[in-house]
């Protein structure tokens, strides 16, 4: 059994790095390959983000994180658009979001807290 933070980024970090490129794309009206730069990734994951074929196909199954999830990408995607954040400030933000999705656990399904 990994540990819960393992875990949560392998399962709940790519919903919530999606949520950001798609928020960069059609908020600020970044092109694929500028939102690729400020989440330090490739244009081809970007695609795939936008196009729900990553990271969203499970997404409904934090239904109840979602929502903070979506609040901090918007803040994430904001700052990363102004340029007041780096790549690696993504990650940054999202662990700030772990404790509550510890919390959260019991909500979730038991199979996601299982590698």
């Amino acid at each position: 059994m990994s540990a819960r933070c393992e875990t949560i980024g392998r399962f709940v970090l790519p919903v919530f790095r999606s949520l950001v490129a798609k928020e960069l794309i059609t908020t600020y009206h970044l092109t694929q390959v500028e939102a690729a730069l400020k989440l330090g990734t490739t244009q081809a994951a970007i695609s795939q983000y936008v196009n729900s074929k990553r990271a969203l196909k499970g997404a409904e199954k934090f239904g109840n994180v979602l929502p903070q999830l979506r609040a901090m990408a918007v803040e994430t995607a904001s700052r990363l658009a102004r340029n007041n954040a780096h790549p690696e400030d993504v990650g940054v933000d999202f662990c700030k979001l772990c404790p509550s999705f510890c919390s959260l656990k019991a909500n979730l399904p038991r199979e996601d807290y299982i590698i």
